[in-house]
């Protein structure tokens, strides 16, 4: 039956060539975004999973950049933890060398003194992004000022979202320097052994036994502006008199000195008489807080020699110096360890973001040779569906045929 209201041919076509259209125009999207889900209206469930791994992904980029802003930090520790070992090395070979018999002290403490002064720049240059971990107020300071992290990871689990960190804690076994007291590595004090020889002293009457510190006569000769009595057996740095002056040394044995202070015998009573010269015209002594110590507290940074230190205090300070580099080494050992752990994680970062990409991009990306392919396909049918149309338009211009 031919009909010029109804054309069910041309309607056929038509529909066709709609659905063609349509399934186009998805096909060109895809093409032209690069996804086959661009919207929850194409797979709600891929794009919902695909949206919230494309945060946790861009998470994972904001903890790549704190681990390298960790790895700085730490870094920068090490860099300048590595330099102060190899500083502190060179002050225990110049204290090695002093142990030599004839050398000049003084020189040896000038170049230690520079490299005490080398420690100190060390610390201080050791900060990154306004936090120094090699001097900190540890002795007095807040949990701001010693507890120190790195963000390590981001991880998505059951209980939800959360940001794990390595800490790393500031305290007298890793500063160098502790700003609010002395427990730093360098600044710390440590009791030196004095070469201690034992001396009797008459206080008030009562004679006591001391361990004092003894040097040799090269020694008090060393010593600036030392002159020798007529017996050769008091040295003073001043000119004796009645009055009581001099600053000295006291012969005790043989090649043995002690030092001791010149007094005025008329102002002696209850004065520690250590010794007395021939006419008794003065006498030398030796306080009660000096007699009553046999060592001295001193740090790295504040070690000094001169030339009268003796060979047992030069060891002690060898010990004292030896024994802040073990530590020294340890705490640097610790941030390598925990560089070497950023750097894995940061590797491990890079790999987890890669792999959400990849498995973002299963989900919701689009074939493009397919998308071509079928891109062409559509094409072929969209033109296949136009002819079928202008066919089943055509078939009503047949009626016209019947009145002529």
């Amino acid at each position: 039956m031919a009909s010029i209201l109804t054309n069910t041919s041309a309607m056929a076509a038509l529909s066709t060539l709609r659905s063609i259209s349509s399934s186009m125009e998805d096909t060109q999207s895809r093409i032209s975004s690069g996804l086959k889900v661009g919207s929850a209206s194409d797979n709600a469930a891929y794009w919902s999973i695909a949206t919230t791994m494309k945060s946790d992904n861009q998470a994972l980029g904001t903890v790549q950049d704190a681990l390298g802003l960790g790895a700085a930090k730490v870094d920068t520790a090490y860099s300048g933890m590595d330099s102060a070992i190899e500083v502190v090395k060179q002050i225990k070979t110049k204290l090695v060398a002093a142990t030599e018999d004839g050398v000049d002290k003084t020189k040896i403490q000038e170049e230690i003194t520079q490299l005490q002064a080398q420690l100190t720049s060390i610390a201080e240059a050791a900060s990154f992004s306004g936090e120094n971990w090699l001097q900190a107020k540890v002795t007095g300071g807040t949990a701001a000022d010693t507890n120190k992290s790195v963000v390590a990871s981001f991880v998505r689990d059951a209980a939800g979202v959360s940001v794990k960190k390595v800490d790393y804690t500031l305290s007298a076994t890793n500063v160098l320097f502790d700003t609010g007291g002395n427990t730093g590595l360098l600044d710390q004090t440590s009791n030196i052994e004095n070469d201690g020889v034992v001396v009797n002293v008459n206080i008030n009457g009562t004679t006591q036994s001391y361990n004092v510190a003894k040097y040799t006569t090269a020694q008090v000769i060393a010593t600036a502006g030392v002159t020798f009595d007529a017996s050769g057996n008091i040295a003073a740095t001043t000119a004796s008199d009645g009055a009581g002056a001099g600053v000295g040394f006291v012969k005790v044995a043989e090649d043995t000195w002690v030092a001791a202070t010149e007094q005025n015998p008329a102002a002696s009573t209850g004065q520690e008489a250590f010794a007395k010269e021939a006419a008794t015209t003065h006498v030398w002594q030796i306080t009660t807080t000096a007699l009553a110590a046999s060592t001295n507290a001193t740090s790295v940074s504040a070690l000094s020699i001169g030339a009268t230190t003796t060979k047992t205090q030069l060891t002690g300070m060898i010990s004292l110096v030896d024994s802040a580099l073990t530590k020294m080494t340890s705490a640097a050992a610790k941030l390598g360890s925990i560089s070497s752990r950023i750097d894995m994680q940061s590797s491990f970062v890079s790999s987890l973001t890669d792999s959400l990409s990849s498995g973002i991009g299963k989900l919701v990306d689009a074939d493009m040779n397919e998308e071509s392919t079928r891109l062409k396909a559509l094409q072929t049918q969209q033109q296949l569906a136009i002819q079928a149309l202008s066919i089943a338009n055509s078939e009503s211009q047949g009626v016209l045929q019947l009145f002529r």
